[in-house]
């Protein structure tokens, strides 16, 4: 089964959801009491979860057009969302080593992307 655009799109906008559900973790996390009223009023921890929630019902409608081989791996690219939110939302330094883990990232799915539409090897001959 070919894996459609629309499924990689989807995959790709998950990992935007889930990037930004991260930035309102930390942003909870900032201003985190120990107490459970103060827990479950916290609306960031709120809205992270909400968009977590969100990100995981597209993942699963997205599976549903393609390989699970080809769009996990772009699951990946939520580390560049994040990073680049990080760093524009939070102030967060971004140096050599991330933009070089950055690249690192894009190449791999784009290799895994591109070795999805060569003919798969048969089980048999493996």
């Amino acid at each position: 089964m070919a894996t459609k655009t629309w499924a990689i799109l989807l995959v790709i906008f998950s990992t935007a959801i889930t990037s930004t559900a991260q930035i309102f973790y930390k942003l909870g996390a900032n201003n985190l009491k120990f107490n459970l009223w103060y827990l479950i009023t916290n609306y960031h921890l709120i809205i992270g979860l909400g968009l977590y929630a969100i990100a995981a019902a597209l993942l699963i409608i997205a599976l549903k057009g393609g390989e699970l081989s080809v769009l996990y791996p772009i699951i990946a690219t939520s580390y560049i969302w994040v990073t680049i939110a990080s760093a524009y939302f939070l102030n967060e330094p971004t140096n050599l080593y991330k933009w070089l883990g950055i690249i690192c990232i894009i190449i791999g799915v784009s290799i895994i992307g591109y070795g999805s539409k060569r003919q798969a090897i048969p089980a048999e001959v493996i």
